[in-house]
């Protein structure tokens, strides 16, 4: 059974009147994790697509890019993505009740991944207006991440903001290079397409640590070689 079709299967068990809050809700452990997370980041990319006062087709098409959707799933997803844009729920309700499903040791990796992903979207039609910012600003608050980790996740996305290598590893400038390679390794293992899946990432989305692992062995190859500026 294909993730699409377990999600038509979440949202066909809402009762009447319920949005997908009460999807969420119920999502809370493997293997359904892997569908939280998937309408966790269609719900919320479909909110932001309204955050500059318009929803283009690039960055419906984005989703596409995030997830792999089979010809004969875009009915599926079709369905969730306007039921997430006309839901009365609140863009921070649903990260709050995201951040308290994905809560616990692997729970930030997964709200890190997922952020990863709002920021695809975001920058699907070549254009990071300032509303689509405070979206992402406050989601990840909500989620719990740090400010620094933040900065290096827009710096990789948004054109123009150069990322900050240390922020890119989570390090600072004074740690001993030896803890600064082991951070490296640590972020290279975290984004191997098995250990995404395995902390609830879907198969259809690994394909965002692609960009990540790049950024992050160039930011240790400027900090091993004494790049940085």
């Amino acid at each position: 059974m294909s993730i699409w079709t377990r999600i038509a299967d979440a949202l066909s068990a809402l009762a009447g009147g319920e949005g997908l809050s009460a999807v969420f809700d119920r999502l809370r452990t493997p293997p359904e994790r892997s569908v939280a997370f998937t309408i966790a980041v269609i719900a919320l990319g479909a909110k932001m697509a309204k955050a500059d006062g318009k929803v283009t087709k690039n960055e419906v098409t984005a989703f596409r890019e995030v997830f792999f959707i089979a010809p004969d799933e875009e009915e599926n997803a079709a369905r969730l993505f306007n039921l997430a844009r006309t839901d009365v729920a609140g863009f921070e309700d649903y990260a709050r009740r995201i951040a308290r499903m994905f809560a616990g040791r692997d729970g930030h990796a997964v709200l890190s991944d997922l952020v990863e992903g709002l920021f695809h979207i975001a920058m699907a039609d070549g254009d990071y207006h300032p509303a689509e910012d405070d979206f992402l600003h406050r989601v990840a608050r909500i989620f719990g991440l740090p400010e620094p980790q933040f900065r290096a996740l827009r710096a990789r996305f948004v054109p123009g903001a150069r990322p900050d290598p240390y922020d890119l590893l989570g390090a600072t400038p004074d740690m001993p290079l030896e803890r600064i390679k082991a951070r490296w390794r640590a972020l290279v293992r975290d984004s191997h397409p098995d250990r995404m899946i395995a902390r609830g990432v879907p198969e259809e989305a690994v394909r965002l640590a692609e960009k990540r692992l790049i950024a992050i062995n160039r930011a240790w190859e400027e900090i091993s070689t004494g790049q940085v500026p």
